[in-house]
């Protein structure tokens, strides 16, 4: 808003309030030149303005170097201790071959595998908690707000975490920093076992269900083997090999019993006696007296048949011929009653082919005689043998697929242990391994107050001020520049 100074003195009104008025408005025209030498500044020759830049530098000397002083003064000295840590950037992984079991096997990728998770962004938020520095701070009975606050800082596009804290002293520095890392160590440790055991409790849970799930499977093993009395399917599958093996057996059989019996029925036909009648021929003619019998019946035969040649029918010589041909027969049935107790037709000799087919044929009848009883007793027991195995198929069919569920239960089981066991090897997956790179410095020289610092920004300050100074003092040539480079412009635009 912008002053008239020109308005008459005769139009203000003789109020007090408006002489008030007058006498300021008196006053700022009279102090006006002042004011626009101010802003507008004077000659670049005009040394009386030295003194109140001087007077003005030296204020401003003061408010720079006071503060500054005072600080390097007042402020005790502090002490910083620097660390490094490094995270390893590869897995682990390994393998367990188990007999009769199967394979274990673990593996831990590396840290820097998810983008989406960072472990030293991790460690350093693990760093700074609270529950970090507060056990630090016990351990060095200290409070938490004197023991301070560290200084975590992360390298870029590395796994290098740098840490520092500060103290009063250089090996106050040095054992907080000390503290700081045994118990972010000692957390970490416990991080893992927490983790390792939360892990196990739910390993173990699964382990006692697949352990009842075998003990089930065995009780339905045992007791489907005490009703049925099979105890594996190897075993039916023996006994269906046995089965099958009676079977070919019975088959050889028959066929050799159906070889013997035609074999018996052809020298029956030839020598027209049956297998029994041949046995008591033979059995007759070993014994001596029957043979004896039989040549004197023959010979009585013979008397007999050259008596009815010469004489008559009534003749006694033919008369008493077939006396003796009569006893000698009774003789001879006696004989053969006496031992077979049959009566057999009369064969004298048996010698020469007709013997060897006679005892062939008592031979051949014996063997079909075996082959037969053999053969039905075998044809009785592959009957067994079949029921038996029509009744246990069924059960040998449940025992082979509760035996498969057992093999599998039983694998899982066990490789749920050895996953159980080969898991406290890998304590790096979630919180990876972390090693000291650099450890905890002795500070040779205080990190605060800077007096360097302090002395370069006093020194800063000095400079701007009087550059500062320096463009008041020739702040009327350059406008004044300024204002002819316009009115030129302005000309010309003209």
């Amino acid at each position: 808003m912008a002053l008239n100074f020109d308005i008459p003195f005769e139009r203000i009104i003789t109020s007090p309030k408006r002489h008030r008025v007058r006498r300021l408005q008196i006053r700022l025209v009279r102090h006006w030149p002042s004011f626009g030498r101010l802003l507008r500044g004077g000659s670049l020759q005009d040394l009386g303005r030295l003194p109140r830049y001087l007077l003005l530098f030296l204020a401003g000397l003061a408010g720079i170097w006071a503060p500054i002083l005072l600080y390097l003064s007042s402020t005790p000295p502090s002490y910083t201790s620097y660390m490094s840590l490094i995270l390893p950037g590869s897995g682990a992984s390994s393998s367990v071959n188990l007999a009769d079991i199967g394979q274990a096997s673990t593996h831990a990728n590396s840290a820097f595998a998810n983008n989406s998770v960072s472990p030293t962004e991790t460690y350093k938020r693990l760093l700074a908690a609270d529950r970090i520095v507060m056990e630090a701070a016990r351990h060095l009975d200290l409070d938490r707000h004197a023991f301070g606050r560290p200084q975590v800082q992360l390298v870029d596009q590395t796994a290098f975490i740098h840490v520092n804290l500060s103290g009063p002293s250089p090996e106050a520095a040095r054992d907080r920093t000390r503290a700081l890392l045994a118990a972010f160590m000692a957390e970490i440790d416990r991080l893992r076992l927490d983790e390792q055991d939360t892990r196990q409790t739910g390993g173990l849970d699964a382990i006692h269900d697949y352990r009842a799930s075998v003990s089930r499977t065995r009780e339905d093993i045992a007791a489907l083997r005490e009703s049925s009395g099979l105890h594996s399917s190897e075993q039916y599958q023996r006994y269906l090999k046995e089965a099958e093996a009676l079977e070919a057996r019975v088959s050889t059989l028959r066929a050799d019993h159906a070889r013997t019996e035609s074999t018996v029925r052809e020298l029956e036909g030839r020598l027209g006696v049956d297998s029994r009648t041949a046995a008591h021929i033979l059995k007759l003619n070993s014994d001596e007296i029957y043979v004896a019998l039989l040549q004197a019946t023959a010979t009585a035969t013979s008397d007999l048949a050259t008596a009815q040649a010469s004489y008559g029918p009534s003749h006694p010589i033919v008369q008493t011929a077939k006396s003796a041909r009569s006893l000698a027969e009774e003789r001879l049935q006696a004989r053969a009653q006496d031992l077979i107790g049959a009566d057999v037709p009369m064969e004298q000799s048996v010698d020469g082919g007709r013997g060897v087919l006679l005892s062939e044929l008592v031979r051949k009848e014996t063997e079909e005689k075996g082959l037969a009883t053999e053969l039905r007793a075998l044809e009785a027991q592959l009957s067994t043998e079949r029921a038996r195995l029509a009744n246990l198929a069924p059960h040998a069919a449940r025992l082979e697929d509760l035996q498969r569920d057992f093999d599998v239960a039983e694998a899982v089981f066990a490789s749920a242990i050895a996953r159980t066991q080969s898991q406290r090897t890998d304590i790096y997956a979630s919180y990876p391994l972390v090693q000291v790179l650099e450890d905890p410095t002795l500070p040779d020289a205080p990190s605060s107050p800077s007096k360097k610092l302090s002395i370069a920004a006093g020194i800063a300050g000095s400079f701007l001020l009087m550059v500062a100074l320096v463009m008041g003092w020739v702040r009327n040539a350059v406008i004044t520049i300024l204002v002819r480079r316009g009115d030129d412009d302005t000309a010309n635009a003209t």
